[in-house]
């Protein structure tokens, strides 16, 4: 697994309906924690959030998972009303009136979060992502 960050300015055009919630995580530290590691990294966010819900969103395209029979795969690190919310549309595709539709991989998708989480735990030096 390899991610590949997404600017701002490339956000519009790797944005997929199929996008849904992985898994919702931690407290107001690990929030700060991840916040701090993905700007630091990164800089500005993916996309530009301004509330007391939501107020960062770092979206990358993953490497190396197969998602077919989606050509591409996409997740999100976003912050959610306190924790950290983790999105992709693994196990999900768009038909062709684009509607989201489950595909093959969709009863794989909490293996696959477990896989993110750890590869995010060394990619970012948070392990207590994996704990949590």
């Amino acid at each position: 697994m390899e991610l590949r960050f997404i600017p701002v300015e490339e956000f519009y055009f790797a944005l997929t309906l199929a996008v849904r919630t992985l898994e919702d995580i931690g407290d107001a530290a690990l929030v700060e924690q991840m916040r701090s590691r993905l700007q630091e990294r990164f800089g500005q966010a993916s996309t530009v959030a301004a509330g007391r819900q939501n107020t960062f969103n770092y979206v990358f395209r993953v490497e190396g998972v197969d998602n077919s029979p989606a050509s591409q795969l996409v997740i999100s690190i976003a912050d959610w009303q306190g924790k950290i919310r983790l999105s992709s549309d693994y196990g999900w595709s768009l038909d062709p009136q684009r509607k989201t539709i489950r595909t093959e991989k969709f009863s794989d998708r909490p293996r696959f979060c477990q896989q993110l989480k750890h590869y995010l735990a060394q990619w970012l030096d948070v392990p207590q992502i994996t704990t949590l």
